[in-house]
């Protein structure tokens, strides 16, 4: 179990060789500033992909002199396509978006020739560090996949169940959210809850233990789990919530910052290197979490 992000960072300073990150278009002074504190940190070794002379002046910016390798693309159209043959050249172990729009990064990214694709459905996982919850939390999918049906939810939480597994956790407890902890035909999201748990008992899902339909609730909280009389090795513990539409995980992760004064880092998983995709409103603590995330995380491809 991970109490905490410093635990998560301590993590990454054991691997032997800290990964190479590629920032496409670093011209965002966040990310190359997150980027240049997780190499002091040896967490990670930055290759900033753009138009050289404005990556040199957003350095000067913020007062760097040590030199870095810098991959020069005039075109920020060109840069993502870069930035993907430099994976598949195994210069690069991760992607962070830097200043450009996450659908000209992800066209590169999903590209049917060329991109990253692994034939895994690619999806956002968060983490989550909350002062009122005992360790961290993993939210999803509040930033990929928009209405996922039931296949697509069991995606979801295969991808969020190999990512816990590689942060050493053996047997997650996953939450499939819902309003009310009954299954409801009137309420879709309680059917394919209660699917997904059934899919778990059959060996289905593996490698977890599932849970669902279950309110919020009750997932993070033993004493309302008990005022309920609603008994669940997940109740009060839980590992994963799964989101069951991507307005209810980003609504999800925004209050757990701004309303719970939590810190999150995230990544997409599924592409051949997990990609740190922060919004323009993200700080740079947030960039550098997501950055040490990405470090511990391997995508191997279906074969």
């Amino acid at each position: 179990m991970l109490s905490s992000f410093q635990e998560l960072i301590d993590k990454v300073k054991k691997l032997e060789t800290p990964p190479n990150i590629g920032v496409v278009v670093a011209e965002d002074e966040h990310s190359v500033e997150a980027c240049i504190e997780a190499q002091r940190m040896g967490l990670v070794n930055p290759v900033f992909i753009g138009n050289k002379g404005k990556v040199v002046s957003v350095l000067e910016n913020l007062g760097v002199k040590d030199e870095y390798e810098i991959i020069d693309v005039k075109d920020n159209e060109q840069a993502p396509y870069e930035a993907v043959k430099l994976v598949h050249e195994g210069k690069l172990n991760a992607l962070m978006k830097g200043k450009i729009d996450t659908g000209s990064l992800l066209k590169a990214v999903v590209d049917k020739e060329n991109g990253l694709g692994t034939g895994r459905l690619m999806t956002h996982v968060v983490l989550n560090e909350v002062p009122s919850y005992h360790k961290l939390l993993l939210t999803t999918d509040g930033g990929m996949v928009t209405y996922p049906d039931l296949g697509k939810k069991k995606k979801i939480i295969e991808n969020a169940v190999e990512v816990m597994h590689q942060l050493g956790y053996s047997n997650p407890k996953v939450g499939c959210l819902a309003a009310v902890e009954k299954v409801n035909p009137k309420m879709p999201e309680t059917v394919d809850a209660h699917a997904l748990k059934e899919m778990n008992e059959k060996g289905e899902i593996t490698g977890c233990i599932v849970e669902g339909p279950i309110s919020l609730d009750l997932a993070l909280s033993n004493e309302v789990a008990k005022l309920k009389n609603y008994d669940s090795p997940v109740a009060g513990d839980a590992d994963i919530l799964i989101a069951p539409n991507i307005t209810v995980g980003n609504i999800l992760g925004k209050s757990l910052v701004i309303a719970a004064k939590g810190r999150m880092a995230g990544i997409i998983y599924g592409a051949k290197v997990p990609i740190v995709l922060t919004s323009r409103a993200s700080s740079t603590d947030e960039k550098l979490l997501s950055i040490a995330f990405a470090s511990l995380i391997k995508m191997e491809e279906i074969v």
